[in-house]
């Protein structure tokens, strides 16, 4: 038994609390680096199930994705609103323990026919509903690429205890990546447009 193994529960609770964050911060800078511990818990869930090397793909492939966002931010990327009240907080909050709470109920239920290590399990759907949640409250480009490559990320964990290829870590690494391009590319084109 690995030392990842015996610390279970705490990815879980990483990625669910690294979600919230996502959800709620209205700064760029916080968001980034909920997604760069997001996904450290990302690695830490399917290092549980795959080889150490094939793990770090994804740890160093959101990395990537989180400095190419980063890259290409404005400084007003992620509000909403030029001042954002406490309700939107709250509500925001209470909508992604509503998630985590589903997540938990419904695990027995999906581990009967899914074989699936309950953690992984439990990862993998708290970050495809806190993806779901974030693309369907925002319109925002910076929000709804974190939107995405958090839902993809939960699809990641989940993939991950079905196959164990190289073929298919690279090809999940390239999707995350390109993703984060094509963001960093939205998040860019305004600015590019002005200068002609």
């Amino acid at each position: 038994m690995t030392i990842l193994e015996r610390l279970e529960v705490f990815p879980v609770i990483l990625v669910a609390l690294c979600s919230v964050v996502l959800l709620v911060s209205q700064n760029w800078r916080y968001s980034i680096l909920a997604l760069a511990i997001q996904y450290v818990g990302v690695f830490w869930l399917v290092g549980t199930i795959w080889p150490f090397g094939l793990a770090v793909v994804k740890l160093v492939a959101g990395w990537m994705a989180g400095a190419a966002l980063s890259a290409s931010q404005p400084e007003e990327g992620l509000r909403e609103e030029a001042a954002p009240g406490a309700s939107r907080a709250v509500f925001r909050t209470l909508a992604a323990g509503l998630v985590v709470i589903l997540v938990v109920s419904v695990t027995p239920l999906v581990q009967g026919f899914a074989l699936i290590d309950p953690q992984s399990l439990q990862g993998g759907l708290i970050l495809i509903g806190a993806g779901l949640l974030h693309l369907g409250m925002s319109t925002r480009p910076m929000r709804v690429i974190l939107g995405l490559l958090t839902a993809l990320s939960g699809f990641e964990i989940l993939y991950a205890a079905v196959e164990t290829s190289v073929l298919v870590a690279g090809l999940q690494a390239i999707i995350t990546l390109g993703l984060a391009l094509v963001g960093a590319y939205l998040l860019a084109a305004p600015g590019m447009e002005g200068g002609e």
